[in-house]
């Protein structure tokens, strides 16, 4: 094994050190491991849906318990990123639908509810919005989370949804910094490299990140990502010419500088996890987040003493050290000002299905109907459809697969519905004769980045040109009888697509 040099204990130095991690851990009540750790000075904890519960808000009671200025932050995009409402599915569409309605005072009031959600369980930090550009529609991680394509549109809503989301209470984290729309890799699952040179990054990526900060954005997230016009030789993460030079000095970005999540592959396939925490934090990184932890934290505690040990040794100055923890513990207090000011009004439900109002009423405006060559007449479906989905590997970002989706909306308002599933591996076409013809949807999740999806697609219809298809990622070239695209995959934009389908 490699000789580790014993350094002398500093009760100052492992304070700085954990104040600056924001581990997740397992369970919906705080582990023994992390209640000392909080009590020793940890200054964030993550949450996911793992640690969701009707008890939410008596969980962050118990974490403040150990340590009052400790930040807790979750990852709550609305849409298909959700961890408040991923055992329901979000009462919002997410921000493509937003960006297709181009409305930023609906963006506004969409940051702004999630936002009170947030600050009914008493949440400090949400690692969102996605202000990515969306450049390459092939991109395998961003797609509908995105506002769009569009430099301009997507800056517009960045701005709103921050001023929105921290009106009520919590604070806003820009992602993924300097940009992660233009990547055909996924960084949970390997490093993805944007290759494009500085003045393209100016125009497209960089504006929404300036319009965040304009906005008064309190949190960044740096982006697992290799840029060569930036830096040739190290991903963001881990490069002080991104996140120091650009973000820092050039975009003049004062809050927290987060990093994405360090198990990811992106970054944990090149080096073990202590380094990567300490050189961030050495290239100007402010906080490190670590959504695995182990069962008794002990990769929390091996953190810390690399970070202690890379000061004594020279590998990251004190000063950038205490740097990093006096902006964790800035973003803590102003939360603190901020829930001083009263509690936020919560969030108005739609009777029937107890989703946001507003999020339901997006979702039936985003849903963009294409008929085939014959006139469609409605309701369009009568009786019990069958419903066949096809659907990828969910990315690791949304969590899994979606739990709720057009087959449950339609056998809510249809009983007798059916759902069949294809996937990757198994997408072998059921057979379509069936006795009574019983009416046929086809629910598609970006069909135009798998090539089983779209030739499955196609001998569907083919056999059954009465086929209703469904998109539920980002717009593809319509097939069917009759097309619907939701740009978006969550419980209201399957339920906008049912009704629309039935006519209720």
């Amino acid at each position: 094994m490699p000789h580790r040099t014993r350094v002398p204990r500093s009760p100052d130095l492992d304070r700085l050190a954990a104040t600056v991690l924001q581990p997740g851990f397992d369970g919906t009540t705080p582990p023994d491991w992390l209640r000392a750790q909080l009590a020793g000075g940890l200054g964030g904890v993550v949450l996911f849906a793992r640690n969701i519960s009707p008890g939410t808000a008596g969980l962050v009671r118990s974490l403040r318990a150990e340590n009052p200025e400790v930040i807790v932050a979750v990852d709550e995009e609305g849409g298909m990123v959700t961890r408040l409402e991923a055992a329901s599915g979000s009462s919002w569409p997410g921000n493509a639908a937003l960006g297709l309605l181009d409305d930023p005072d609906r963006t506004e009031r969409t940051g702004a509810e999630i936002g009170r959600m947030l600050a009914a369980e008493g949440i400090t930090l949400n690692y969102a919005p996605d202000v990515d550009v969306n450049a390459d529609p092939a991109n395998p991680v961003i797609g509908v989370r995105s506002f769009g394509a569009d430099p301009a549109l997507v800056a517009r809503h960045a701005a709103a949804w921050v001023a929105g989301h921290q009106s009520a209470g919590v604070a806003a984290c820009a992602k993924h910094f300097p940009g992660h729309g233009d990547t055909v890799t996924d960084s949970h699952l390997a490093l993805p490299a944007v290759h494009a040179a500085r003045d393209l990054l100016e125009r497209r990526d960089l504006p929404p990140f300036r319009a965040a900060i304009a906005a008064g954005v309190r949190a960044i997230m740096c982006g697992h990502l290799l840029v060569p016009a930036l830096d040739p030789d190290l991903p963001a993460t881990l490069s002080p010419r991104v996140l120091t030079g650009l973000l820092r000095e050039e975009l003049g970005f004062e809050g927290l500088l987060v990093t994405d999540a360090i198990e990811m592959r992106a970054v944990a396939a090149r080096l073990p996890q202590p380094e990567i925490a300490v050189r961030a934090l050495a290239a100007g990184a402010d906080a490190v987040c670590v959504g695995a932890s182990s069962p008794g934290g002990e990769n929390v505690v091996a953190l810390r003493e690399a970070i202690v040990r890379a000061v004594h040794e020279g590998a990251l100055a004190e000063s950038r050290l205490a740097e990093a923890a006096g902006r964790v513990r800035a973003l803590a207090a102003w939360h603190e000002a901020a829930r001083a000011t009263g509690e936020a009004p919560p969030v108005p439900r739609d009777p029937a299905y107890g989703v946001s109002r507003l999020g339901l009423e997006t979702a039936r405006l985003a849903l963009r109907v294409t008929a085939g060559a014959e006139r469609v007449e409605r309701p369009v479906l009568t009786r019990p459809p069958r419903v066949i989905e096809m659907t990828a590997r969910p990315h690791l970002a949304a969590g899994g697969a979606p739990p709720y989706g057009p087959a449950e909306a339609l056998a809510a308002l249809l009983p007798g519905t059916t759902r069949e599933t294809l996937t990757p591996e198994r997408h072998d076409l059921p057979a379509l004769d069936d006795p009574g013809r019983a009416p046929l949807v086809v629910v598609t999740r970006d069909a135009h980045r798998h090539a089983w999806m779209r030739d499955g697609l196609r001998r569907i219809v083919r056999r059954r040109p009465d086929a209703i298809v469904m998109e539920m990622g980002l717009p593809g070239s319509p097939a069917g009888a009759l097309y619907l695209a939701t740009s978006g995959d969550s419980r209201v934009t399957a339920l906008a697509a049912a009704e629309w389908l039935t006519s209720r």
